[in-house]
């Protein structure tokens, strides 16, 4: 997203135009991001039905899945790198980095699943992440080397966290969500 294109929604967060429950789990978001604001939150929130569906459904593929939270950092690096959204990328680099992703590593996972350094495991996932958001499906030869390594729930937790991290990524730039850092 680009900063000069302004945001279709407001992206500050109101008592009175989100409620006192979304309201102070926006704060409290904020405060798990170290940032004055998360602005998706607080655009989300705003649909309370949809904000109240999403949140455990992220907080497992985020917080609670079966793929590691190395894996599950290289597929959201990689499809919000596709996408090109830059509010993914922002909130996800910090977080990639507390679970083990470095700054190298991450470059990689940028170049693609052919850079030099990268594991089986990580071309893989590069591959099928690829495959699934730009073909909207994994091909045989590619879901076979996938499922080299992992099992038949985190074949299927993979579908749904680059599903939903697509999803999220064309609505954040969609939505022209401003960044919640500086940086």
């Amino acid at each position: 997203m680009s900063e000069l294109q302004p945001a279709r929604f407001p992206s500050d967060s109101d008592l009175r135009s989100v409620g006192p429950i979304n309201w102070a789990i926006c704060r409290l978001g904020a405060r798990g991001i170290r940032a004055p604001e998360f602005r998706l939150f607080n655009v989300l929130s705003r649909h309370s039905l949809l904000f109240w569906s999403w949140l455990p459904f992220s907080g497992v593929l985020l917080y609670w899945g079966r793929l590691s939270r190395q894996d599950a950092e290289t597929v959201i690096l990689r499809v919000g790198h596709i996408r090109e959204c830059e509010y993914e990328l922002q909130q996800h680099r910090r977080l990639a980095r507390s679970r083990g992703v470095d700054a190298e590593t991450q470059e990689k996972i940028f170049a693609g699943p052919d850079a030099a350094g990268l594991t089986d495991r990580q071309r893989a996932l590069l591959r099928a992440t690829d495959e699934f958001v730009l073909n909207r499906g994994v091909s045989d030869e590619t879901w076979a080397e996938l499922a080299r390594h992992l099992d038949r729930r985190q074949q299927i937790e993979f579908c749904m966290l680059a599903a939903q991290y697509d999803g999220l990524s064309a609505s954040m730039n969609t939505l022209r969500i401003p960044l919640d850092f500086a940086d």
